[in-house]
Parts: structure tokens; C-alpha cells; sequence
């Protein structure tokens, strides 16, 4: 008897002993099965070269603001987690980054290796409160074919848009496609861009803030956008399709139509010539990521940015190895798990200022087809996209308001009002009235 219980608690011990526990915990949004690989890959390298074992836990974006809430009144956080924009400076000021440590990592790393705008986003009073990874841009997307054969300027501003709608609308051709279907979220992101654009922000401190001429150029401006589209009610789809047919010389899209262009995508194929998986209207193409109105000469771009965060329960040394690991060393492997989106926002190091950015460059973008960016779009393209980090904005930021911008924005009263204006049910003034009188309630 005495033998099997011996033999039984050997047992037992040799069980736990061969149970690998993790060092540290990560957890990210990035849940696709192809995208958990690489990042578990990257877990695996990262340990072999520093000892240190890191468990991967795969959380869904809706539910990580609930879950990180319990996990911090548990003690029981994570040691580094994968997060959006809106998370940074209210989980900062609840306490639950370890600020201190994210903004050593940054200051090891190099703030200058960082896009200012990603940095500016994630600032919380004099320090960097989460390490930014990755973003995005908006861009506004157009013919370039077009525009060199009628003398345009590229359409930085509003003024280069409006003259360009003008020269190119007609022959079986719509000057824009506009972001019109009011419940769709491509409209509340498209009217951010284009306000933006003009200096437009609606909140300060505490607050909201009251519009008045700005509000009413960008609303003019929009317009001009939606007079120049196709009737009916227009978002993300109709917008890629006429551009991909060659019937609109712009559109207002994000980077991942970067691939479709190119006919590396089989569910999204250019009809602009005979041949769906042909690059020719890639090449055709250019992409601004920062546009202006004549109340902001600055511009700006509207950007989603991505970050890391040691948390307060953190085993911090460790925790900060992981994230410096993942922005260094490993960087290029972090961007290559969906590279059209995933915009290097730390461009380089001490040895190359251009390291990183070169080699997302390389990374292969598609789905059915797969190719470099270097084999789709010139150099000049590809710095100019990257460079729109550099001017990355977004309401409520600044102001460390950007729960009030996003509780606005989802709201949906500024689509709604701005389509009664485009539809001539109400005046200029009046939407720019309707607007304050709702601003008002938040």
C-alpha cells in the first residue's frame, strides 16, 4: 500500500514538473488562427534566446475592456497586453499600465525611432503611457494616371479635391465616392477624416467644444463629395467597386484595398481592365494619408494606432524584455503578421533610421496571391504612406477625451445631420446649430 502511494506521488510530481509554466503572460487581439501562429512562433524565439516562457492568450477586441477591468480589480492582469488607441490613457489613469515602465521601454528603444504621432497619441503629461507597435491611416486614394493627364495636383487639400471632382466628373465618370449610409461606421470614420482635415475637434477638456466655421467649411466641403458620388446611400463597398471599375478617380479608404488593388485578392478583384488578378491599376494609383482644409494649412491624418502595455501586476523586467524584444529583434516578424495593416511605427534604430521600414517593405501582402509591397507600389508610395504617422490623429486624444469623442462619434447624430444638409432638408447653419445642440448633451 505504502509502495503505491510512493509511487502515486512520484507520479503526481513528475506530472507537474512536465507542465511548462509561463514566465509571463501576453495577451493580444490578434485572434485569427494564421495570426496566433506567428505570434506564438515569435513566444517560442523569444524564449530560446532570452529563457524566458511567455503563454499567448487570444482576447476578443469587444470584450477586452470588461475583461481587463476584472482582471485589475482581481490582481490578476496579465503581464503585457496587445491593445487599441482608446485603451492607452484611461487605462493609465486607472492604474492598470505600468506607465513608468512602458515609457523606459520607449526611451530605451529611442523616441526618435518612434513616429511623433503615435507617441503624441499615447502621451500622459510628460510620459509615454503604452508603446506604440503598429497603425494604420486613412487615406484618400486616386487615379495619379488621371490626374498628371489633366495637370491636377495630388488631392492634399480641399481646394486640390474640389478643382479635381470638377475636371474629372462625367463620360461614364463620378468625381468621389462619399461615405453617405448614416448607420454605417465607414461614415462616422470618413466625416472624422475629412473634419479633421480642417482642425475640426469636438471636445476639449471636461467637455465638448462649440462649432462655428470650420464645421461649416468641412460640412460645404462634404458636399461637394457626396453631390459629385452616386445617388443612394454609399459606404466602404461602393467605394471600392467604382473605384476597381475605373468610374471614380477618389475614394476615401484605408490601407488594406492595398493588396485588392494589386488583384492579390480573388473575393475583391479590380474590374478596371479584362485581367482580375493584373497590378495595373496599382500602378496607377496613389494614396494620401495627410489632407488639409483652409482652417487647418497643417492637415491631418486619421489614424489607428495599436500598442503594448506592461500592467501594474506585471513581472516587469520581464515583461518589458518581451515588448523590447517585439520592437527590435523581432519587429519585422510582429509587422508580418498582417502587413498591409500593420504600418512600421518604429521605422529604424541606431544602426539604419530606415531598418524597419524597409523591411516591412519586403513583407508579402495578399490572400490568393502574395507579393511584396516593393513589387506593387514605388518607393516614394510606400515612404509616403509610412510617413502619415508622423501627423496621426484622432479626436479626444490631446484632451484625454477620447472616451467622450468615441461615445460622439457612435452616436451617429453627425451622419445624420450632416446627410440632412447634403439632402437640402436644412441649411448649412442650421446643420452647424443641430450639431452644437448635440454636442451640448455629452
Amino acid at each position: 500500500m505504502i509502495k503505491k502511494i510512493i509511487l502515486s506521488i512520484i507520479a503526481t510530481a513528475f506530472l507537474f514538473s512536465s507542465i511548462a509554466i509561463a514566465d509571463i503572460t501576453f495577451w493580444t487581439t490578434e485572434t485569427q488562427p494564421a495570426r496566433m501562429a506567428k505570434q506564438e512562433a515569435m513566444a517560442k524565439d523569444f524564449e530560446s534566446k532570452t529563457g524566458i516562457k511567455v503563454e499567448v492568450i487570444p482576447m476578443d477586441e469587444k470584450d477586452l475592456g470588461k475583461r481587463a477591468t476584472a482582471a485589475a480589480a482581481a490582481g490578476d492582469l496579465p503581464d503585457v497586453i496587445y491593445h487599441t488607441l482608446q485603451y492607452v490613457l484611461p487605462w493609465a489613469e486607472a492604474g492598470i499600465l505600468d506607465v513608468d515602465a512602458n515609457n523606459d521601454v520607449v526611451k530605451a528603444l529611442g523616441k526618435k525611432t518612434f513616429a511623433p504621432g503615435a507617441l503624441n497619441m499615447a502621451k500622459s503629461g510628460s510620459k509615454i503611457a503604452a508603446v506604440p507597435v503598429d497603425g494604420w491611416t486613412q487615406m484618400v486614394v486616386y487615379r495619379k494616371d488621371l490626374f498628371e493627364a489633366a495637370g491636377l495636383e495630388p488631392p492634399t487639400n480641399y481646394a486640390n479635391i474640389t478643382k479635381a471632382i470638377k475636371t474629372l466628373s462625367g463620360n461614364n465618370m463620378y468625381g468621389f465616392v462619399a461615405a453617405t449610409k448614416t448607420d454605417e461606421n465607414f461614415m462616422s470614420q470618413v466625416l472624422e477624416h475629412v473634419f479633421l482635415a480642417n482642425g475640426v475637434n469636438l471636445v476639449k477638456k471636461g467637455g465638448t467644444k462649440k462649432q462655428g466655421k470650420a464645421l461649416k467649411n468641412s460640412l460645404e466641403f462634404y458636399k461637394v463629395l457626396a453631390k459629385a458620388s452616386p445617388p443612394g446611400e454609399l459606404y466602404w463597398k461602393q467605394s471600392r467597386a467604382l473605384y476597381f471599375a475605373g468610374r471614380a478617380p477618389m475614394i476615401i479608404w484605408s490601407p488594406f484595398i492595398m493588396d485588392e488593388l494589386a488583384g492579390l485578392r480573388d473575393s475583391a478583384p479590380p474590374t478596371y481592365n479584362v485581367d482580375p488578378t493584373s497590378n495595373e491599376l496599382a500602378q496607377k494609383t496613389g494614396f494620401i494619408t495627410n489632407f488639409s482644409g483652409p482652417n487647418n494649412k497643417k492637415g491631418a491624418a486619421w489614424a489607428d494606432i495599436r500598442y503594448m502595455g506592461v500592467t501594474a501586476d506585471a513581472d516587469t523586467d520581464e515583461a518589458k524584455k518581451f515588448i523590447m524584444y517585439s520592437m527590435d529583434e523581432g519587429y519585422t516578424s510582429t509587422l508580418s503578421i498582417a502587413p498591409e495593416g500593420k504600418f512600421p511605427v518604429r521605422r529604424g534604430n541606431s544602426s539604419d533610421p530606415n531598418a524597419f521600414t524597409k523591411a516591412w517593405s519586403k513583407l508579402p501582402v495578399g490572400v490568393d496571391r502574395k507579393a511584396p509591397l516593393t513589387d506593387l507600389y514605388s518607393a516614394d508610395v510606400i515612404n509616403n504612406i509610412v510617413a502619415g504617422l508622423d501627423t496621426a490623429s484622432r479626436w479626444g486624444v490631446k484632451e484625454g477625451e477620447l472616451s467622450r469623442a468615441s461615445k460622439i462619434i457612435n452616436a451617429q447624430f453627425l451622419n445624420r445631420i450632416t446627410r440632412e444638409y447634403i439632402d437640402g432638408q436644412i441649411s448649412v447653419d442650421e446643420a452647424v446649430d443641430k450639431i452644437n445642440a448635440e454636442l451640448a448633451k455629452f
